[in-house]
C-alpha cells in the first residue's frame, strides 16, 4: 500500500514537489491534521503545493500551510509516497486528513543493560545508572531518507532530520550546521600525507563551535517536552551556544562555568542575557551541581537530563563528513575528546548511513581521540589498556574546553577507539600552540586551543605510523580561535610601527623580504 508521510516546520525552505501527488491532495481539500492534536478535523490549515521533483523511488512533496483560527504563521509540509503504488490507496481518511508520521526516534535505551525507556528528560538507567541513548526505527527512516532527499533540503544539520531525535521539524537552531569540509592540501604537504580534510566547525552558526549542533537538538527537544527554563554546565563553547539559542527561542537560560575561563567565552554567554554563574571549582564540580539543580527545579539542562537527545546532535558532523566525501567514510577521523561523546557519535553516524545503504562501501574508519596532556583521562585509558577511566582531579592545560577530568563517555570512547583500530594521544601546551599557528598559516583557519590539540595529535599519530600517510584523514576542528586568544598573546608577534613614508617601508622590507625588494628594483 502506498503511504503519504509528512512533517511540519516554520521558516523558509527549499521545495520539492512532484506533480503526481498534487491532484490527489487537491481533490481531498487538502486538510492537514495537526500531529500534536491528532483528532480528525483538528487542522493546521489549508495547503498549497510548492515546486516539484523526484528522488530514488520516492515522491517528495512540500506544501505551505496557512493558519486556521490562529496566528498567521506559514508552515511547510513534506509529503512522500512510494513510487509505483496506486495513489488512491494512500491512507487519507474519509475527511481528507493526512496523518503526520515523522517520529523516527523510538525511545531511550540503557547502554549497559538494554532497558528501554520512553522519550523523556532522563539521562540514566534507574536499574544500573548506565547512560541512556536514543534508539530509532530505521525502517521508518529508510522510507523517506535517501541521497536525493538529503540533497534537496537546505544545507544545515536538519537535512538528516530523520536521524535526529525530535518529533517533526526543529523549533530551535534551524540554520545550524552545514559547515565546510575543506580539502587541506597545503597542510597535507606540511604533514607529509596525501589526502587530508578539515571539518571546520569553527564557522558554525551561530556561536562558532560544534556545540551549536547539540544545543539545537537539545533545545528543540526541550520545547517539545514543555521546558521554559534551560541550562548547562560548560567549559565555554556550550555556554555560548545555550545562551544564544535559548535567547532566539525565548527560553530562560542558566549557564554555570568553572571560574577562570577565557574572557571571550564568558562574554559570549553574558551578551545574550543568560544568567551566567561562575563556580569556585573545576568542571566536574560544576556538572554535579547542575545535576542537582536540574532535578531540584525541574529545569532542562542540556548535558544533564536532556543529554541523550543533546549528544545525538554530534552525529550531524559524521553525516556531513560522509556526504562531503561523496558518500563514503574516511579511513581515519581524529576528534578532540572532553566528555568523550563526539567521537562515538561521529562513528554512529557513519554506521547509520551504512545501515541505510547511503554509502558507497562499508565503514572501516579508524577513530582517533585527541586530548591535552594536562587532562588526558581517556587517552591514558587507551594507552594503558585500563578497564576504567582514572579521573584527573585538577586539570592543567590551556585547552580549557577539553578540561573534563571525569568524562561521562570516557569508557565508551576508549572502547570504540580500540574496536575500530584507532588510537588516542595527548600533547602538551607548546605543541598545541604550534599546531594552532600551523593550521592558520597553511589553511587560513584560526582554531581555538582544542583544535590545536586535535591537529598536534594528528601529527603525532602520523609520525608514529598509526595513521597511514596515503589514506584519507579527516581532522575535526570544533571551535573558533577568536574565543581563546589569551594563549597566543605572547607567541604572535606584534605589528611593526613605521612612519607613513615609502622609504621607511622599503627599509623595513629589506629586513622582512629582501628578495621581494630586489625583484621590484629589477
Amino acid at each position: 500500500m502506498g503511504q503519504i508521510r509528512w512533517s511540519t516546520a516554520s521558516g523558509p525552505s527549499a521545495v520539492v514537489v512532484p506533480s503526481l501527488i498534487a491532484p490527489i491532495l487537491t481533490a481531498v481539500g487538502p486538510k492537514i491534521l495537526d500531529r500534536n492534536h491528532g483528532a480528525p478535523g483538528n487542522h493546521l490549515g489549508q495547503a498549497r503545493p510548492q515546486g516539484r521533483g523526484r528522488s530514488r523511488g520516492v515522491l517528495d512533496c512540500e506544501w505551505v500551510l496557512t493558519s486556521m483560527g490562529g496566528p498567521a504563521r506559514p508552515r511547510r509540509v513534506w509529503v512522500s509516497a512510494e513510487e509505483g503504488s496506486p495513489l488512491s490507496s494512500c491512507p487519507i481518511d474519509r475527511e481528507g486528513v493526512i496523518p503526520v508520521s515523522l517520529e523516527t526516534a523510538s525511545g531511550l535505551k540503557c547502554r549497559l543493560c538494554g532497558k528501554i525507556y520512553p522519550k523523556e528528560a532522563l539521562n540514566f538507567c534507574t536499574e544500573d545508572f548506565g547512560p541512556l541513548e536514543v534508539t530509532y526505527d530505521y525502517q521508518q527512516v529508510a522510507r523517506t531518507l535517501s541521497r536525493a532527499a538529503i540533497q534537496a533540503r537546505p544545507r544545515s544539520m536538519w537535512r538528516y532530520r530523520e536521524l535526529l531525535p525530535i518529533d517533526g521539524e526543529p523549533t530551535v537552531g534551524e540554520h545550524v550546521g552545514g559547515t565546510p569540509l575543506v580539502r587541506a592540501d597545503r597542510l597535507a604537504r606540511a604533514l607529509g600525507v596525501s589526502e587530508l580534510y578539515i571539518k571546520n566547525d569553527a564557522v558554525n552558526y551561530p556561536t562558532l563551535s560544534f556545540k551549536d549542533r547539540v544545543v539545537a537538538v537539545a533545545l528543540s527537544k526541550a520545547v517539545e517536552l514543555g521546558f521554559q527554563t534551560v541550562g548547562c554546565a560548560s567549559t565555554g563553547n556550550l555556554a555560548n551556544s545555550v545562551a544564544a539559542l535559548a535567547a532566539a527561542a525565548g527560553l530562560d537560560a542558566y549557564v554555570l562555568l568553572p571560574e577562570g575561563l577565557e574572557q571571550g567565552k564568558v562574554l559570549g554567554a553574558t551578551i545574550y542575557g543568560a544568567k551566567v554563574i561562575a563556580i569556585e571549582g573545576h568542571y566536574d564540580q560544576v556538572n554535579r551541581l547542575c545535576s542537582q539543580i536540574a532535578f531540584r527545579f525541574g529545569w532542562g539542562f542540556v548535558n544533564v537530563n536532556l543529554r541523550p537527545f543533546y549528544a545525538e546532535g554530534s552525529k550531524s558532523v559524521g553525516f556531513e563528513i560522509a556526504e562531503g566525501l561523496g558518500w563514503r567514510a574516511p579511513d581515519h577521523v581524529v576528534a578532540p575528546m572532553a566528555g568523550g561523546s563526539l567521537i562515538g557519535k561521529i562513528h554512529k553516524a557513519l554506521k547509520e548511513f551504512e545501515l541505510l545503504g547511503l554509502l558507497d562501501g562499508p565503514v572501516a574508519t579508524r577513530m582517533h581521540g585527541a586530548q591535552a596532556t594536562g587532562c588526558n583521562p581517556i587517552a591514558a585509558m587507551v594507552k594503558t589498556g585500563a578497564a576504567k577511566v582514572k579521573p584527573i582531579r585538577n586539570p592543567q592545560t590551556i585547552a580549557k574546553s577539553l578540561a573534563i577530568g571525569d568524562p561521562a563517555d570516557g569508557y565508551f570512547a576508549s572502547k570504540l577507539i580500540q574496536e575500530t583500530g584507532g588510537w588516542s594521544e595527548d600533547v602538551d601546551d607548546a605543541a598545541i600552540l604550534e599546531a594552532m599557528q600551523l593550521l592558520a598559516e597553511t589553511e587560513g583557519i584560526w582554531t581555538e586551543t582544542a583544535g590545536g590539540v586535535t591537529l598536534a595529535v594528528t601529527q603525532k599519530l602520523i609520525d608514529q605510523g598509526r595513521i597511514d600517510r596515503d589514506e584519507s584523514i579527516v581532522i575535526c576542528i570544533t571551535g573558533n580561535g577568536l574565543k581563546t586568544q589569551e594563549p597566543l598573546l605572547q607567541r604572535v608577534s606584534r605589528p611593526v610601527v613605521i612612519k607613513p613614508r615609502l622609504e621607511d617601508f622599503e627599509a623595513l622590507l629589506e629586513t622582512l623580504a629582501p628578495a621581494l625588494l630586489a625583484g621590484s628594483s629589477a
